[in-house]
């Protein structure tokens, strides 16, 4: 299968490739759907071609734009810092050539505003930093910060010393040095800026060769539009106004009136063809009046079997009906929305609902109604939206609730065929209450074998391995019930004790009962020789998996060495 199918898919390519052969030599063997399509389908390439270049032609002109304006406002930038750095520099100069405080104070005022201006500069030429130039203009920065602490430190001497000790901070190497630092960055960063300026107008260029694109393939676009508006309506328009007349004529009685365009390959001809039909259809409508009578006759046997089949269609409802409400246990139905599609009389009986809620009513009217009658307290709304959750899951669940009133109803979910769900719900308050006194009753049993001063002793008759052992009987053996349970005679004693324990099951089981007690001296391998008197009880028969022995021991070793 995975060679046939590109195999077809290869055969059916070249078909359509001999049509259009065909078709370019004058042969019209083309369909109007392979004629639509295919124009279709050129438009539908040149179309994505345009989209793509309408794409390339907003990227190139957004990069363009913004390379052109961020090399642009850096350029301005530079300037900037270059005009102001020259102004900071004069505004030292008169600082040093101050003859009074008050001519310093009007200098460093300038100089201090001059700091803050180029601060600002060099922070907003930020934004106009690429990858290419970012470790530059960090180290640009940083000896712009540096210029202005030390002028900042300038106006500090000038004001708060004198003149002649902020020329003397001023005037140093160490300032020219970073003067002639910050001019070889500032011609750094006008280069890279000139560079970018070169490469937005790279773009630009670039630009205009996709704008010839575009207006080619728009050419191309409205060309295919046109030819298939042509087609349109060359192979299908007129087409379909003369057979649509041809239609009229046979519509007014005139069924022989020629059919135009029979010869036609396409969807054209077959529907004239149809129309040829439809015309030979009214030839023989007067054939069919004549047997109106007949077909009369027939339609009231139709009514006749639709009325028998909605019969038993009732009667089927009755008896699904009768069949869900015979439930003893409540049934209720919903579809994929949970509105209620059928419920039966144990239902109702559960939750009393009352006879307004019927087949069709939503589950929240039925929430609500439990709500005002005291069976429900939780959340409506949480409570439906949970149950929508399971019927969209689809898998099935079970699980009991307990009502305000006490009672505990066990709930079935199974989802329908079709969508939806149905719920089975059973009330089991009797049941879990008799667990409950069963479950009582059994701590209570058990809390008397465990605390008798007998030894009691159970094991599976029918491979005489030890199942049960309590307290006294652990402590007259010499061993704990995990060495004791599930093991024989003959892995926990010797075998003269074994030998007589094995004998003693055999005569119980014989003997059904043995209420009377048996004396016997046994080996213990724990405890030594033990004087022990025992009475058997057998439960169940042979064949059933309750099957078992029971032993109640006495230990009279005690007693008997008391006596001698």
């Amino acid at each position: 299968m995975d060679v046939a199918a590109p195999r077809s898919g290869f055969e059916a390519v070249i078909r359509l490739s001999k049509k259009f052969v065909r078709f370019a030599r004058g042969v019209d063997t083309l369909s109007v759907a392979e004629k639509v399509y295919s124009i279709a389908g050129s438009l539908a390439i040149v179309t994505t071609f345009l989209l793509v270049m309408s794409i390339q032609s907003v990227r190139l002109q957004t990069t363009y734009r913004h390379m052109h304006a961020t090399s642009a406002e850096a350029a301005i930038g530079v300037g900037r810092i270059n005009a102001l750095i020259y102004a900071i520099v004069m505004e030292s100069r008169g600082i040093y050539m101050s003859a009074d405080r008050g001519a310093t104070k009007q200098f460093a005022d300038g100089l201090l505003r001059r700091n803050s201006e180029l601060a600002d500069t060099v922070k907003s030429m930020e934004r106009t930093v690429a990858d290419d130039d970012a470790q530059l203009f960090s180290t640009f920065r940083q000896r712009i910060a540096q210029f202005i602490e030390f002028r900042q430190e300038l106006v500090r001497r000038g004001l708060e010393v004198s003149p002649a000790a902020a020329r003397e901070w001023g005037n140093n190497d160490a300032n020219r040095t970073l003067r002639n630092k910050l001019n070889v960055d500032l011609e750094t960063l006008e280069r890279i800026y000139r560079q970018r300026a070169q490469e937005a107008d790279e773009l630009a260029d670039t630009n205009r060769y996709a704008a010839a694109y575009l207006f080619m393939l728009g050419l191309v676009a409205l060309f295919l539009a046109g030819l298939n508006v042509v087609v349109m309506r060359s192979s299908v328009v007129g087409a379909l106004a003369e057979i649509t007349q041809a239609t009229d004529r046979i519509a007014d009685g005139d069924v022989k009136s020629e059919v135009p365009h029979l010869r036609r390959h396409d969807e054209i001809g077959r529907l004239a063809r149809a129309v040829q039909h439809f015309r030979d259809a009214v030839a023989r409508i007067f054939e069919l009046e004549e047997l109106e009578l007949g077909t009369a006759q027939a339609r009231d046997a139709a009514m006749t079997e639709r009325d028998k089949f909605n019969d038993k269609y009732q009667a089927k409802k009755w008896q699904l009906s009768a069949a869900i409400n015979s439930m003893p246990q409540g049934l209720i139905m919903l579809d994929g929305k949970a509105a209620v599609v059928a419920m039966n009389a144990n239902y109702r009986r559960i939750y009393n609902l009352p006879e307004t809620i019927q087949a069709g009513a939503t589950l929240e009217e039925i929430l609500q109604h439990r709500v005002k009658s005291g069976l429900f307290s939780g959340d409506v709304t949480k409570y439906v939206a949970a149950v929508l959750e399971r019927i969209a899951k689809r898998e099935p669940t079970a699980y009991e609730i307990s009502l305000n009133d006490g009672r505990t109803i066990k709930i079935y979910e199974r989802p329908m065929d079709g969508g939806g769900w149905v719920s089975v719900q059973e009330d089991v308050t009797e049941q879990r209450q008799r667990e409950r006194i069963l479950e009582r009753m059994e701590r209570f049993l058990a809390t008397i074998i465990e605390n008798v001063t007998e030894g009691i002793i159970a094991k599976d008759a029918r491979n005489l391995r030890y199942v049960f052992v309590n307290k006294a009987a652990e402590k007259m053996i010499g061993m704990s019930r995990g060495e004791i349970i599930g093991k024989t005679a003959r892995e926990l004693f010797s075998a003269e004790a074994a030998e007589l324990i094995e004998r003693r099951d055999m005569q119980l089981l014989a003997q059904k009962q043995q209420l009377e007690p048996i004396v016997d001296t046994i080996d213990n391998p724990a405890r030594g020789r033990r004087v022990i008197s025992a009475r058997r009880v057998q439960i169940g028969g042979a064949g059933e998996d309750s099957h078992m022995f029971v032993t109640m021991i006495e230990d009279r070793t005690e007693n008997m060495m008391a006596a001698a």
